[in-house]
């Protein structure tokens, strides 16, 4: 099947050629319920704190609360009965939706016989915060409007939380200026004029509009302890909303400034990267779901609400080009923070963290939801916190490379670690591990491991003076040259043709496209070259999207392609000079994004939906990182 990049024209995603929609993206909806839709059904909402997820038919069908990694109020994602809360028309209806220009405010248009109404979905902002700020004074608030724009609309809405993750089936309670829910320790206030019917746990109403008319609501959210939640105006919930407008338009006009090909598109990754970021600390979740799964009715299924310091280099490219330093400076501080004050802090560097800085993640199931379309166990937590991976001393180091005019002067504590972190480098990279894929077997040893190793010395000795550790550079390029020749000589394989995944392994690894996009070998070294071929010949399937890895991991079942391999596919071709194969890989990979420009983690190679946890931090930064590299190389093509 032939398909085609994407395009856009304002805000509005136009994506001909995608399977199973029709090329104008509008929906067909008949008022009914549906089981598991597909995952692009979905946009995100966000604060800068949490996120909403919102299907195409106006469900918001999971929301964490107050923190993205906080038990959900809705999670009818992850089972049907898992709570909700929908606004969309009565009857058969047409349904196409957008961001509204330079925000994350989401705006679905439904058509019916007998009028057209528009809804409009944000996380509230706090009260006139403009760029750098945005996030800081969140209050915690779903901001709903439905307007009739033309003829009349009769539109139903469904208000069912179910806190915990459905374990809670709330008493509901009407109050003045809206509808209370007491559930535990949450309390939740639903701010609107209407009035509701309420059946236990559930409440329902039904609303006419004429042209001009419309309903608003804001659903916020309380502790027990806190103090008692305060109804919000028709008049108030309007304000909020165009501040919110306003707020994320400040924050992409400071911003945004890459002009490159694909320019809406990496504008738009840069926006989501803001939307996955947790305002008080800088933590950049890798996104803001769980249990997604990579294997439909598999079992991998993890909970992605936390951050992974093998995301920091990547990162820190990806917001340097579709955002600004300033950003990536936070998250920078937050991992150098995080990871300093460990126990142990250089020997034993935990891969990943809370978003406020947590180190314990344990991993347990939730055995009383069914998962998206039967995908079990839902985990929540991540067992992989307490892996050993031996590239997070490369993705520290090189974060801090990539950010050193912005750092300004460090402090003792950061210096001394990232220096004894360059020190662990040299000592441990002859050790087994579990890679960057977290593998759960037997640790191996990884080439992209010694790999990141190597990153770590590299970046070191440029950063010596930096880190006040000159008298260590001798040392450290000793133990780098080490790395390297082990890397060239048994991180290549002959019958393979190309460099593998571990040492003494026939197996392809798309992080060994690393190797060049880190600068370990020029992207048109022979055996650079003779990798990306046959990563790109032998590591994709039918659509040319690519496989992280082919070989067994231990686990039943083979997950899907991934979009961020494909971008590295991308990435690596364009530093290789091979310009057009670049190009034709980042349109198969950007083939994949729904309507409203989100990417998934992976693609289903049967069904070419997207699977895996949404939206995916990793997607996004990967899209960012090749457009750039693709728009150097155009220019170092034409000034040669």
């Amino acid at each position: 099947m032939t398909r085609t990049a994407a395009s856009i024209t304002g805000t509005t995603w136009n994506l001909k050629g995608k399977p199973g929609l029709p090329a104008t993206w509008c929906w067909i909806g008949k008022g009914t319920a549906m089981d598991s839709l597909p995952i692009g059904d979905y946009a995100l909402l966000s604060d800068c704190r949490s996120a909403a997820l919102v299907s195409r038919d106006g469900s918001v069908d999971w929301l964490c609360w107050p923190r993205f990694d906080a038990p959900s109020v809705f999670c009818r994602l992850l089972d049907p009965a898992g709570g909700r809360f929908a606004i969309r028309p009565v009857g058969e209806y047409r349904a196409s939706r957008r961001y509204v220009d330079q925000t994350m405010v989401l705006e679905t248009t439904f058509t019916s016989a007998g009028g057209t109404g528009v809804l409009t979905d944000a996380m509230a902002l706090g009260r006139n915060e403009r760029g750098h700020d945005l996030g800081a004074g969140s209050p915690g608030m779903l901001l709903r409007r439905l307007s009739c724009t033309a003829g009349e609309i009769e539109a139903e809405v469904s208000y069912a939380p179910r806190p915990e993750y459905g374990l809670i089936h709330p008493i509901l309670v009407p109050v003045s200026g809206g509808l209370a829910a007491q559930s535990g320790a949450d309390r939740l206030l639903l701010s609107t004029p209407i009035a509701f019917t309420v059946n236990g746990a559930t409440a329902t109403a039904r609303i006419r509009l004429a042209a001009g008319q419309t309903a608003v609501f804001a659903l916020g959210h309380g502790q027990m302890a806190g103090p008692p939640l305060a109804a919000w105006t028709p008049g108030e919930i309007n304000v909020r909303l165009d501040d919110t407008l306003e707020g994320w338009r400040s924050w992409s006009a400071i911003h945004q400034t890459y002009e490159g090909p694909w320019r809406e598109l990496v504008h738009h990754s840069g926006r989501v990267l803001q939307a996955l970021t947790f305002e008080p600390t800088g933590a950049i979740v890798a996104a803001p779901t769980t249990s997604l799964p990579e294997s439909v009715g598999g079992e991998r299924n993890w909970d992605y609400r936390y951050t992974w310091v093998r995301d920091a280099s990547l990162t820190m490219e990806a917001l340097w080009v579709a955002a600004c330093p300033d950003e990536a400076n936070k998250f920078f501080a937050f991992l150098a923070d995080a990871a300093a004050s460990q126990p142990h802090p250089v020997m034993h560097l935990q891969i990943m963290f809370g978003i406020g800085g947590e180190r314990d993640l344990s991993e347990r199931e939730l055995p009383h939801l069914a998962g998206w379309r039967g995908s079990r166990p839902v985990r929540v937590g991540n067992g992989a916190w307490l892996q050993r991976q031996l590239d997070v001393y490369g993705e520290l180091l090189g974060a801090a490379q990539r950010l050193v005019d912005q750092l300004g002067e460090l402090d003792p504590v950061t210096r001394r670690f990232l220096a004894a972190a360059a020190d662990t480098a040299a000592a441990r990279w002859r050790e087994k591990d579990q890679g960057i894929w977290e593998i759960r077997g037997d640790p191996r040893d990884f080439l992209y491991s010694k790999l990141m190793c190597w990153v770590a010395l590299d970046r070191a000795i440029a950063l010596a003076d930096y880190l006040g550790a000159e008298d260590r550079v001798a040392d450290w390029a000793a133990a780098r040259d080490e790395i390297r020749a082990a890397i060239l000589t048994r991180g290549w394989n002959e019958r393979a043709g190309a460099f593998t995944q571990a040492f003494g392994s026939e197996d392809l690894d798309a992080s060994n496209l690393m190797l060049a996009i880190t600068g370990f070998l020029p992207g048109d070294d022979p055996r650079m070259r003779a990798t990306i071929d046959a990563t790109a010949a032998r590591l994709t399937d039918e659509r040319g999207l690519v496989y992280r890895y082919l070989a067994h991991d231990g686990l039943a079942g083979q997950e899907g392609t991934f979009l961020l391999c494909t971008f590295w596919l991308a990435q690596a071709q364009a530093l290789s000079g091979e310009i057009e194969a670049a190009t034709a890989t980042f349109e198969r990979a950007v083939a994949a994004i729904n309507d409203v420009g989100l990417l998934a983690e992976e693609v289903d190679p049967a069904s070419g939906e997207m699977i895996g946890n949404f939206p995916q931090a990793f997607s996004h930064i990967g899209l960012i990182n090749a457009a750039w590299a693709i728009t150097q190389a155009r220019q170092l093509a034409g000034s040669t």
